[in-house]
């Protein structure tokens, strides 16, 4: 009992300080959208605008992020025996969606406009995408200790880091336009950013699916668990093994065992409870164990 009320102790401060931390990231990067749009129209730049959209779907990923996390917190009911855990992975899925159509829309923006390249002013960009630099970067900071732990966090932090990463890369970009007046470059940077963010919302896209199906989350072996489960002390057989996600930060088991039939009842619920304990040393937060009925 005080092991579980540690863990839940552990998960209430963990959504606290994300809590924290996405209401932060959210309003500085509003600040920096609205920057970037303004900029983005007055100076016809389309990888201003191409990055404004793709921190659009960024504030809408951290508000996703945090209404889930608020949910998360309440308590299970009558009808949500499990609480609302699962808005988690939810919103985790759908931020990685979101981001996959808004960057197909921005990369076709920018496509179209490689074929028929505008005049913009490359200093301009430069300074507003410095300004991206520094906005992202911070907000990525928020994110940094806890990006481990919790699959929204660590959505944040990646999306963060490759937005001041693709900011450096418009900085570039902006500086080449303002000496060379090669107005082509500010399409393909827009492409690159849409290559880049992609690249970094595959693992987040698979990891959250399969916590959405029930799959075995990432990071546990199935195996694994098996063989630890096999080594408890009395444990004579395990079968009927299922792990699967509650939350991004918590995980279920079920499963059937066999314990030494020598052993007293009393003595048999001792060795469920040692399971138990055991595997919550190995990121299993919640397990049921059914003892199986000797033939």
């Amino acid at each position: 009992m005080g092991h579980e009320h540690h863990e839940h102790t552990h998960t209430v401060r963990l959504h606290a300080a994300n809590s924290k931390a996405f209401i932060i990231g959210i309003a500085l990067n509003v600040a920096f959208v609205v920057a970037e749009v303004i900029a983005g129209f007055i100076y016809h730049s389309v990888s201003l605008l191409t990055d404004a959209g793709h921190n659009v779907s960024d504030v809408a990923s951290l508000l996703l992020s945090l209404w889930a996390l608020r949910l998360a917190q309440k308590k299970s009911n009558k009808i949500y025996t499990y609480g609302y855990k699962k808005t988690t992975v939810l919103a985790a899925l759908a931020n990685s969606l979101i981001l996959c159509i808004v960057v197909g829309m921005l990369g076709f923006e920018s496509f179209t406009r490689l074929q028929h390249p505008e005049a913009v002013q490359g200093s301009a960009i430069a300074w507003v995408a410095a300004l991206g630099i520094v906005i992202n970067s911070v907000s990525a900071l928020l994110f940094f200790k806890n990006r481990e732990k919790e699959l929204n966090a660590k959505s944040a932090y990646l999306h963060l880091l490759a937005d001041a990463l693709v900011s450096v890369g418009v900085v570039i970009g902006g500086i080449l336009i303002s000496y060379t007046h090669w107005y082509w470059i500010d399409p393909v940077i827009g492409l690159i950013i849409m290559v880049v963010i992609l690249a970094g919302t595959w693992s987040l896209l698979k990891d959250s699916f399969k916590m959405a199906v029930d799959a075995v989350p990432t990071g546990i072996d199935l195996h694994r668990i098996i063989t630890i489960m096999k080594k408890v002390s009395n444990v004579t057989d395990v079968r009927h093994v299922h792990i699967w996600s509650l939350s991004t930060t918590e995980n279920a088991l079920t499963a059937q065992i066999s314990v030494d039939d020598r052993l007293p009842f009393a003595e048999k619920i001792k060795v469920v409870n040692n399971l138990k304990h055991e595997l919550e040393h190995h990121n299993i937060h919640h397990s049921t164990i059914e003892l199986m009925a000797t033939e």
